[in-house]
C-alpha cells in the first residue's frame, strides 16, 4: 500500500510540475487544450529588455521554461536562450523549423520541414530520439499522460495527412491516424480524445488511446489553424472567414459568424469571451455562449498571430510588425511597440515579461526595467 501511495504521488508531483502556471508558457497556446489563457499579470507599459538575431525569419512561436526562452528559426536551428537574452545552446536541424517547440519533463519536442520530430535534452540540446515522417511538420505538438500505461505521449501533425502518436520517452510510434489532407496547425487534447482542423476541411475527434476516428464534422473548407477546446466545444476559424463554435460529441454547431476573410491565427478562450485575429486586420471579441461580438479593434495589417489572454489583458502581434497590449473587456489598445516587420507567432506571456519572435529573424523580450 505503502508503495502505491508513493507511486501515486509522484505521478501527482509529476503532472502538476509540468502544468502551465504564470512563470512558465511551456507551449504554443499554453496547454493541450490550446486555449491561449495565463494567469500571468504584464507591465502597463513594458520595456524592451533585450533582443536576440537568428539567421533567417521567425515563424516559430517562443515558449519559456524557467526563464529560458525556447524557439526555432528558418536558418533550420533551435535556440535556446536565458532570461538575460544570451544564448545557451542551438540545435541543427538541417532545415526551417516553423513549429513551436513544446517542453515536458526537461525535454524540448519539435518539428522540421523536413518531416523530422525530434526531442531535445532541455538543458543541453542534445538529441534523444529522432522520429521521421513523409511530410513537413508545421504545427505544434500536443500531449496527453496515459493513465492506463503510466506513460507520457506526444501527439502531432504532418503534411502526410496522418496525426501521429509517438512515445514521449523513447519516440516509439504507437499509432496513426489519417485524414484526407495535409495537418497544418497543432492537435488539441483533452487526456480523452485529440480535436483537430486539417486541410480536408474536416474537424476530427480521435480517440486518444486507440488512434480511432470517433467523430467527423465537415467544415467544407480548409483550416489551417489549431482549434481551441473547452469542455465538448471547440472554437476555431476557417479559410472562408467563419468562425465557429461547435459541440463537437454531437457535431453540432452552436454558433458561426461570417464576415471576415480568412482565419489563419487560432483562438484564445476565457471563461466568458473567445478573442481571435483575422486577415482582414481585425481582432475579434465573441461572446462565447453566443457568438455576440463585443469589440473589434483593427491593426495596420492582417493578422496570423494567435493571442494570448492575461488577465484582462490580450496581447497579440500582427502583420504590420507591432505587438499590442489590449483592454480584455473593450478591446482599447493599452500599449503598443513597433518591431518593424511582421509578426506571424503566439507571444510567450509569464508573470512581468512578453516574448516574441518577428519575421525580422529577432527574438523580443519586453518586461520591467
Amino acid at each position: 500500500m505503502k508503495q502505491i501511495i508513493l507511486s501515486i504521488l509522484a505521478m501527482v508531483l509529476s503532472l502538476s510540475s509540468m502544468a502551465q502556471n504564470k512563470y512558465n508558457w511551456l507551449s504554443f497556446r499554453g496547454n493541450s487544450k490550446l486555449t491561449g489563457i495565463t494567469e500571468a499579470s504584464i507591465p502597463k507599459a513594458p520595456k524592451l529588455l533585450w533582443t536576440y538575431k537568428t539567421d533567417d525569419a521567425i515563424k516559430s512561436s517562443p515558449i519559456i521554461s524557467n526563464g529560458t526562452v525556447f524557439v526555432g528559426s528558418n536558418d533550420g536551428k533551435m535556440y535556446a536562450i536565458s532570461k538575460d537574452g544570451e544564448l545557451k545552446w542551438t540545435f541543427d536541424a538541417k532545415t526551417s523549423v516553423e513549429a513551436s517547440p513544446l517542453y515536458l519533463d526537461g525535454n524540448i519536442y519539435i518539428g522540421s520541414l523536413e518531416g523530422n520530430f525530434y526531442c531535445l535534452n532541455a538543458t543541453t540540446g542534445e538529441q534523444k530520439w529522432k522520429y521521421t515522417t513523409d511530410g513537413q511538420i508545421s504545427g505544434s505538438a500536443s500531449w496527453f499522460y496515459d493513465k492506463n500505461t503510466k506513460t507520457k505521449k506526444i501527439l502531432f501533425g504532418s503534411y502526410d495527412y496522418f496525426l501521429h502518436c509517438v512515445d514521449a520517452k523513447s519516440g516509439k510510434g504507437l499509432w496513426k491516424y489519417e485524414s484526407n489532407n495535409y495537418i497544418n496547425g497543432a492537435p488539441a487534447c483533452d487526456g480523452k480524445v485529440v480535436v483537430f482542423g486539417g486541410c480536408d476541411g474536416f474537424i476530427h475527434q480521435v480517440d486518444v488511446k486507440t488512434g480511432k476516428a470517433k467523430n467527423k464534422f465537415d467544415i467544407e473548407t480548409y483550416i489551417a489553424s489549431s482549434i481551441a477546446l473547452d469542455d465538448v466545444r471547440c472554437y476555431f476559424g476557417n479559410h472562408d472567414g467563419e468562425f465557429f463554435c461547435i459541440d463537437y460529441e454531437k457535431s453540432v454547431i452552436k454558433w458561426k459568424k461570417e464576415g471576415a476573410i480568412s482565419y489563419l491565427a487560432s483562438p484564445a478562450i476565457s471563461a466568458d469571451q473567445v478573442i481571435i485575429g483575422a486577415e482582414n486586420r481585425q481582432v475579434y471579441c465573441f461572446d462565447k455562449a453566443s457568438g455576440k461580438i463585443q469589440w473589434q479593434f483593427k491593426t495596420k495589417n492582417k493578422i496570423e498571430a494567435s493571442p494570448v489572454i492575461a488577465g484582462n489583458s490580450v496581447v497579440i502581434g500582427s502583420g504590420d510588425g507591432r505587438i499590442y497590449v489590449l483592454n480584455r473587456k473593450t478591446g482599447q489598445q493599452i500599449w503598443s511597440y513597433e518591431i518593424g516587420r511582421a509578426i506571424v507567432g503566439t507571444p510567450a506571456v509569464v508573470e512581468g515579461m512578453i516574448v516574441v519572435a518577428c519575421m525580422d529573424g529577432s527574438i523580443y523580450a519586453f518586461g520591467e526595467k
